[in-house]
């Protein structure tokens, strides 16, 4: 039996310069992937980078979600920020929002809501914060987040859609959380390879403190995450499609 019980998908953070600042190879990730979580300006992106992404996934037909982050450039959204619960919402409200309009203008549905960076941690150990941001989320679209923590017990409870997260380039603790890095750390091939393929054949992912840790992705759809500005991006997403590729035509085709 496989892992999963649907193919599995990959999604990439993108968008995420700003101004004339590059983040990520953005251009040569897109035919690689399936979804992808647009940065709506509060972490990483601005208008102009909104619209040009948006209108780049539209070529290669990819499926374009929000990517709220913290108001914290400078820190790109990986550092922790004390906010009341009716700011969290209003706070992606407003950048779910500002991606629609982009997605409205090119004719494209919003596929989909991702949390970004520490912001993400904290929805997944604080309950009221994870409240607080999914009910800034457009009723029944989907939210990408880690299964069996509060992301899917809250989604649940708030009738939205799952889809649980796998992560190529993110290492686990052996609780099943993420070790969030304030900014990516190389992976040399094999390992990132060893620690994709694990999670998409097996729903395992050994922990940074050598445990193997059982991913609880139960009958939910999945897609594998990795990050546009992580150290070889292209070779670990290459990579990637490439394992989810062999995993999906064996199992589903």
């Amino acid at each position: 039996m496989p892992a999963s019980k649907h193919p599995v998908k990959i999604n990439v953070d993108l968008g995420e310069g700003y101004g004339n600042f590059k983040c990520g190879p953005d251009e040569k990730l897109i035919p690689l992937i399936d979804h992808a979580n647009v940065a709506c300006g509060f972490h990483a992106g601005d208008p102009l980078i909104m619209q040009q992404t948006v209108r780049e996934c539209k070529k290669h037909n990819i499926a374009v979600g929000a990517h709220p982050g913290l108001p914290d450039i400078q820190g790109f959204g990986r550092r922790e920020i004390k906010m009341s619960p009716e700011e969290l919402t209003a706070m992606t409200r407003y950048q779910v929002g500002a991606l629609k309009a982009f997605l409205d203008a090119e004719g494209m549905p919003l596929h989909h809501v991702k949390p970004h960076g520490v912001l993400y941690g904290m929805m997944y150990r604080d309950k009221k914060v994870c409240r607080a941001v999914y009910e800034g989320v457009p009723k029944g679209t989907t939210v990408f987040g880690l299964a069996g923590t509060l992301h899917e017990e809250v989604a649940t409870e708030l009738g939205l859609p799952f889809v649980a997260e796998l992560y190529g380039d993110v290492k686990y603790s052996k609780d099943g959380t993420l070790v969030i890095d304030r900014k990516k750390k190389p992976w040399k091939p094999e390992e990132a390879q060893a620690h994709i393929k694990s999670q998409v054949e097996n729903a395992t992912v050994t922990a940074v403190t050598g445990e193997e840790v059982q991913l609880p992705i139960g009958d939910h759809k999945v897609s594998l995450c990795c990050h546009s500005d992580s150290p070889g991006a292209v070779e670990i997403v290459t990579a990637a499609r490439q394992i989810v590729d062999q995993f999906n035509k064996k199992y589903f085709s």
